[in-house]
């Protein structure tokens, strides 16, 4: 008797978690793009990694896009600079404190 109780927990469980998913996506596509400034030299990596390859470098006081605050030291951002738009991720001390 135990267990089919047992299995249709589970179920309502595995439901509940996939609806949970579903909800935080809709909601992380909704986010806006901010325009940022950074403060200093600043490099647009492929990855959050140490491994990750350099796309771009960025002076102080360029424009930013940040398109996602993804991680505790990276953001999702978007650089225009000689006409092309590249995307990738930078550190958030690029930027100032807010």
């Amino acid at each position: 008797m135990n267990r089919p109780i047992l299995f249709l927990t589970s179920l309502l469980g595995l439901a509940a978690c996939t609806a949970a998913k579903e909800n935080t996506s809709s909601v992380s596509s909704s986010t806006k793009v901010v325009t940022h400034n950074t403060v200093v030299d600043c490099v647009l990596y492929d990855g959050m990694t140490k491994e990750s390859a350099q796309l771009l470098s960025v002076g102080p006081g360029a424009q930013v896009q940040v398109t996602d605050t993804v991680d505790v030291y990276f953001v999702k951002a978007r650089v225009i600079k000689d006409g092309k738009t590249t995307n990738g991720y930078m550190y958030r001390t690029c930027f100032p404190q807010r």
